[in-house]
């Protein structure tokens, strides 16, 4: 059959069709390859073709150069790099031809592969005369031959990094984008598509917004095309501007009072998508400057990197009327509707940032717009007024906003049950949980909850949370933040209400509408808090508690013959009910008084556990394995009688590397059973450490189960002691070169330097581990050989001067537990050691306690192994 036929067929309505074309279509690529592309990219260049079969055979040629996921997109690169030079160059033609096509989906779809083949094949060097080709295009006089063009290399700037492209390329790309952004421009698409280029040619114009007049030049355009007649093009240049924002904060000071000016005549009279993008711009700006503010912490020395200009400040008085009329355009479902975005939630959102920008000084600019609507008939302007409220209570200090709070609150707690309109409920009810979340709490020094006013407080949202769901749902949320602001209190005001909140919680858990709103979770995460920060003397009730859950969890697994829709509700369900178990024996299991009270039930509950892992699903077993670690907590020792039922799931867990965040919590369940059974665990060790083993040195594996999992090495030493003997060989060769990697770890950016100092703390914990775990007895001698290592890369880490203050406290811990097991053989080396003992006297003049306690702990022991 022709290559036409089947692409057809694969989009034919009858499945059976549909998947014998599939099936072709694979065995042809498998069979194939060079013929199967040259096929499809022949077929995306004919004219002649029909549009689906031309936009599906580019599809597939897109999804044969990229993927999603890492690991494939390595071995499709690699396929591509080893095909015959005369292929590939038959496809890029036929690619670059279709370009001028005149049916659209034919050429946007070219424009995406040929950046994909440029994103393998420019950091290659390979391909040079792709962009000079392009270029030549732009002169074309049909404008779908430019639109095309432009669409293209704006993808190219997407797919590729700025280093692949010479900065002489870079400007003529630039040129011919900001040309045809340009308002003389005739074609609007071919704008639309300069527009859109420019956005993601941004990165690549360091150079071009460092000289004046061309950043003066692009600035113009961008803000000219804001102006445009037609709104899509208005929408893309504004979100050039948000980008802008972002990437060139430092260049923006002469253009301000122009961008302030279009922003504001956006958010008032044009269309939805542009205001959105509009008020996004000071968002954007007010990111960063929080991050700025918050690097520096606002003490600013002459010579400081990045001086904060202040734009929110300057702007306040002009900027803060124009969020505050936002809110007045609500939509009449914003509230039932998850996703909902309009102008008032944006405007909303940004008057949060600006709070958290200026602080004290947004106060007074608010407050006359939240008096002025908050009694107002039309429900509008009192949902506004009290968003507006809501929206500044992060940011201004305590001082300036408790007096106004204190006035507020009963108004508050009054509208919450008698305004008849719900918009205007939801609000309240938000903002009463952001009252409590950040003016209510035991660092406070005066909270607005008082022993008097607490009860009227409770009376009102327990009385809310039987309200419809979104109203309900937010009263919960307001519950949370009251409960954990009594968190590190001795006595809490909720103690006798307790049973109250406990009841209403969990019959807001079994309303029928539960499943609207996030209800139902907000009621179980609010029921995790309020027991998670309660105190000893409500603990009969949490005791009384666990029988409930466990047997709602029982009921889950009793139903059989669920429709698919029922068992994702029933799974969300299992998840939350597992969570919620894992706080109860978190908490009964932390004191001596309710750990008994909990034994009754561990027989049971690890019963449920496993019919739970019996049921496949991971968000389930998540939650689950959580609840099993704090099982392991609470009962100690005896956990060593579920082992043998528990450790297929265990083993389960840590070959789970699809879904990495269930074996990355295995992992740490691994480290609690450590921890409670001690040498108890031996038996098991060899399947664990074989899985472990094999976890660390799989490249499938995400990246960030890793470091927990040397951790977790550490703590299987700790547990078995000299027993760790046997499992040296393997694990010390692998701590070895991951050392070597993370100690000369190119921390590229902040993610990049984070996870080198998350794997640098795991690799160390393993060394404190082994070390402790032989300490005092025979065999500790078989380590003296890799004392060497272990100090060159404690001096690397000192060297690099990169470490966070997690992986300065592991790594002087080492240096303590060196000398502590190893003695002589260790002080000896480690005085030949200069960066130890200047990493040392750094560590013990630390700002940071819990550095300096560990630097004084390693002091000691190293004297003493000198002494001795």
């Amino acid at each position: 059959m022709e290559v036409t036929q089947i692409l057809l067929n694969a989009q034919a309505v009858d499945a059976a069709v549909r998947k014998h074309a599939e099936e072709s279509l694979k065995q042809f690529e498998e069979q194939n390859l060079p013929v199967f592309l040259l096929s499809l990219s022949n077929e995306l260049a004919n004219h002649e073709k029909p549009v689906d079969s031309r936009k599906l055979a580019g599809l597939i040629l897109k999804n044969a150069l990229d993927s999603k996921e890492q690991l494939r997109k390595t071995e499709l690169v690699q396929r591509w790099l080893s095909l015959d030079v005369s292929v590939k160059s038959q496809v890029k033609s036929c690619l670059l031809q279709t370009l001028s096509s005149p049916v659209p989906d034919a050429r946007s779809t070219a424009s995406q592969v040929i950046a994909k083949i440029a994103g393998i094949e420019l950091p290659q060097k390979q391909w040079p005369e792709l962009i000079t080709s392009l270029l030549s295009n732009i002169h074309q006089l049909q404008p779908h031959v430019k639109q095309a063009t432009l669409e293209t290399l704006g993808y190219i700037c997407e797919e590729v990094s700025p280093q692949v492209v010479d900065q002489d390329q870079v400007n003529k790309i630039l040129t011919a984008v900001v040309q045809g952004m340009n308002a003389s421009e005739g074609s609007a698409d071919v704008r639309l598509a300069a527009t859109r280029a420019l956005y993601n040619a941004l990165g690549f114009s360091q150079t071009n917004f460092s000289n004046d007049m061309e950043r003066d030049y692009i600035m113009r355009v961008v803000c000219e095309a804001t102006l445009s007649p037609d709104v899509k093009i208005r929408q893309a240049a504004f979100e050039c501007l948000v980008a802008i924002s972002s990437t060139y904060y430092d260049k923006l000071a002469s253009y301000m009072q122009d961008i302030f000016n279009i922003t504001s005549k956006a958010v008032r009279e044009d269309e939805e998508p542009v205001g959105l993008q509009a008020i996004e711009f000071w968002s954007s700006i007010c990111d960063e400057e929080i991050d700025i503010l918050d690097e520096y912490g606002g003490d600013f020395t002459a010579d400081s990197d990045v001086p904060c200009y202040y734009f929110i400040k300057q702007a306040l008085p002009a900027l803060v009327p124009m969020l505050l009329e936002t809110l007045l355009k609500q939509e009449e479902d914003q509230d039932q509707d998850e996703g909902a975005w309009n102008l008032a939630m944006a405007g909303g959102t940004c008057l949060g940032l600006v709070a958290r920008t200026v602080g004290d000084d947004i106060v007074p600019l608010v407050m006359p717009f939240i008096q002025e609507n908050i009694t107002k008939p039309e429900w509008r302007q009192r949902e506004a007024a009290t968003y507006a409220f809501g929206s500044i209570l992060e940011g201004p200090s305590p001082d300036k906003l408790i007096p106004v709070v204190n006035v507020a609150l009963n108004f508050m707690l009054t509208a919450l049950m008698k305004d008849p309109n719900n918009h205007v409920k939801d609000t309240t009810a938000w903002t009463l949980g952001r009252i409590f979340e950040f003016l209510h709490g035991s660092t406070l020094e005066t909270s607005v909850i008082t022993n008097e006013n607490c009860q009227q407080i409770l009376t009102v949202l327990l009385q809310s949370m039987k309200d419809v769901p979104n109203v309900a749902e937010k009263a919960c949320g307001a519950l949370y933040f009251l409960a954990q602001g009594y968190e590190d209190s001795p006595g809490s005001p909720l103690s006798p209400y307790f049973q109250d909140i406990i009841q209403s919680l969990l019959n807001v858990t079994h309303r029928d509408d539960a499943g609207e709103s996030r209800l139902r979770t907000a009621a179980y995460e609010t029921l995790n808090e309020v027991v998670r920060t309660s105190t000893d003397e409500t603990a009969p009730v949490v005791t009384q508690l666990l029988p409930v859950i466990m047997l709602e969890l029982h009921q889950t697994l009793e139903t059989q013959k669920l429709s698919s829709d029922d068992r994702e509700k029933q799974n969300e369900l299992q998840g939350l009910l597992c969570g919620c178990l894992q706080v109860i024996i978190q908490k009964l299991g932390a004191s001596e008084t309710t750990k008994y009270a909990f034994m009754q039930y561990a027989d049971q509950i690890m019963e449920l556990f496993l019919r739970v892992f019996a049921c496949r699903n991971a968000t389930v077993h998540e939650e689950a394995m959580l609840a099993i670690g704090a099982v392991a907590y609470a009962v100690g020792g005896n956990f060593l009688k579920y082992m043998q039922g528990f450790y297929p799931y265990l083993e389960m867990g840590l070959q789970n590397f699809q879904e990495y965040q269930v074996c990355a919590i295995t992992v740490g369940v691994v480290g609690d059973l450590c921890r409670a059974l001690e040498e108890k665990i031996l038996p098991y060790c060899d399947g664990i450490m074989t899985q472990l083993l094999k976890n660390l040195s799989s490249s499938q594996l995400h990246r960030s189960v890793k470091p927990p999992i040397f951790s977790c090495l550490g703590d299987i030493a700790l547990a078995i002691g000299e027993n760790f003997e046997k499992y040296l060989i393997y694990s010390m060769p692998m701590l070895q070169s991951a050392a070597e990697l993370s100690s000369h770890a190119v921390a590229t950016d902040n993610e990049m330097l984070d996870y080198a100092n998350q794997l640098r703390n795991g690799i160390l914990e393993a060394y404190s581990g082994i070390l402790q775990g032989f300490k005092n007895c025979p065999k500790a001698q078989l380590l003296v050989p890799y004392v060497p290592h272990i100090l060159q890369f404690l001096d690397k880490l000192y060297n690099e001067k990169d470490m966070d203050d997690a992986v300065m406290k592991t790594a002087v811990g080492v240096l303590g537990d060196l000398a502590d097991t190893l003695g002589t053989h260790a002080s000896t080396l480690m005085n030949q050691s200069v960066a130890s003992i200047e990493f040392l006297e750094e560590c013990l003049s630390s700002d940071d306690p819990s550095i300096k306690e560990s630097a004084e702990w390693a002091k000691m022991a190293i004297s003493r192994a000198v002494s001795v």
